[in-house]
């Protein structure tokens, strides 16, 4: 086990955050996840890090693995800016992750807490959520709502968005 994954256990630790965690190999997309099968009795959720088209603001959207993000329906939701990927750079500024490995916990990393973290709707209530523990090689396994505590403790926006499947992309 790797310092950066270490660290993210120490802060869930010091929290008293329940969780579990399995290792595994690398995985970069959520097709390699679905391979590995982690997903039995826990929902393995997808992060996207993206941002308004001024690049004023920034969004951690957390969603279930199924699910699409429809970024003009978002945009629209959220009356904002137009919306796009942020850059691997951004990325490791503001959450000190790297492509493959974004995850709500990399929140612990935004020391400013510039990020607003936006989850579905349909995780509100998942006792089983799998997270990245800040590094692709591993998978933790905590209760949403511990989840969602530890990152307004922390200091970031919580919000929530309603992500349906659609075709218009």
């Amino acid at each position: 086990m790797n310092d950066t994954i270490k660290n993210t256990l120490a802060a869930l630790d010091n929290r008293n955050i329940k969780y579990t965690i399995k290792e595994h190999e690398p995985v970069y997309t959520m097709d390699e996840m679905v391979v590995l099968g982690l997903d039995h009795d826990a929902v393995i959720t997808k992060n996207l890090f993206i941002r308004d088209d001024k690049k004023r603001n920034y969004f951690l959207i957390v969603l279930t693995k199924e699910k699409q993000l429809n970024f003009k329906a978002l945009q629209k939701t959220m009356n904002s800016r137009p919306l796009r990927f942020a850059s691997e750079n951004d990325l490791t500024k503001y959450l000190g992750l790297i492509k493959g490995a974004v995850s709500p916990l990399g929140i612990l990393n935004d020391e400013n807490r510039t990020v607003q973290v936006l989850f579905d709707e349909d995780l509100k209530n998942c006792t089983n959520l799998g997270v990245h523990p800040n590094d692709n090689t591993a998978t933790v396994y905590l209760a949403f709502q511990d989840l969602c505590d530890l990152i307004k403790e922390h200091g970031n926006e919580v919000g929530f968005i309603t992500i349906t499947n659609s075709d218009e992309n």
